[in-house]
């Protein structure tokens, strides 16, 4: 990942910065034609310092630099690396910036990493849940832009799986997409396979890796709030839990944070992730 950010900043910026490209002679030949090799000299620098250099150039021409990172991973040790270098350039003053996208656990494992507690003072943005019709709206233009049909009853069903959850909306889209991508239309069997094939990596990319995650005491918590229909409070989840207000209070910002549960007014919250309770319910039965 580091290494594609250098060369794609290179290429972008081919017009602003000097080449760092040096190139050293291995050997000569002399007959019949002659002939000469040559090997690049690669720089011995951190990745740290080389780019350093290369938005010095940026600066001293007017400009900066943004990084953008999709599915932010907090186990690559690339990932860390990247924050941790990004605050000394911030430190250093220099014009850059760096955007980040994630999955809300993902996130909020990355922003719990002593190497980059500074992180936590970034400005974040929710998503949320996007509105049905929102939803509706999305797969319908898509389908139609690139000049092919759905069945109506299909994308309703469609609608009403994705819950609002963007991941679902990318997938579900795209599995039910996929299945008969050389037909004009997608069916309403397209649609219901592709939302199981959906729910299934769900399970195994999200809803798994979120469960593998929680502490015990993350547990208990979450299973205090199954007791609810819909909302939970938190005076409630003390006395279920026979914990203070102010351990209660940790728990569910931790919680919020991870993207599992949300508020739902002063001293209110719910489930948040889609299928979370029916998963973590199922659990509890095993």
């Amino acid at each position: 990942m580091l290494e594609e950010i250098e060369i794609g900043t290179k290429r972008a910026a081919a017009h602003l910065i000097e080449s760092s490209n040096h190139f050293e002679v291995t050997g000569l030949g002399i007959a019949p034609l002659g002939s000469i090799e040559v090997n690049r000299v690669h720089d011995a620098s951190t990745w740290r310092y080389r780019m350093s250099d290369i938005i010095d150039q940026l600066n001293e021409a007017g400009t900066g630099l943004l990084v953008t990172v999709d599915e932010v991973d907090p186990i690559l040790d690339e990932m860390i690396q990247l924050a941790a270098t990004y605050q000394h350039f911030v430190t250093d003053g220099k014009r850059v910036a760096l955007l980040m996208a994630g999955l809300p656990n993902n996130v909020s494992t990355l922003l719990n990493h002593k190497t980059v507690s500074f992180l936590r003072r970034a400005q974040q943005y929710h998503l949320g849940r996007i509105a049905d019709y929102d939803v509706r709206e999305a797969l319908i233009r898509t389908i139609q832009e690139n000049d092919r049909l759905a069945d109506a009853e299909g994308i309703d069903r469609a609608v009403r799986s994705i819950s609002g959850f963007p991941f679902l909306l990318q997938l579900v889209g795209y599995r039910a997409w996929d299945l008969t991508s050389d037909s004009k239309e997608i069916s309403s069997r397209d649609f219901d396979l592709g939302i199981k094939i959906a729910r299934d990596e769900m399970d195994d990319r999200i809803l798994a890796a979120t469960y593998r995650e929680l502490t015990a005491e993350d547990k208990r918590f979450l299973i205090a709030m199954l007791d609810d229909e819909e909302e939970s409070t938190t005076a409630d989840l003390v006395e279920r839990l026979k914990r203070s207000p102010q351990q209660v209070s940790r728990y569910r910002r931790r919680m919020i944070d991870a993207g599992i549960i949300g508020e739902r007014g002063r001293g209110l919250v719910a489930f948040e992730l889609p299928f979370f309770r029916d998963y973590l319910a199922a659990q509890c039965v095993k």
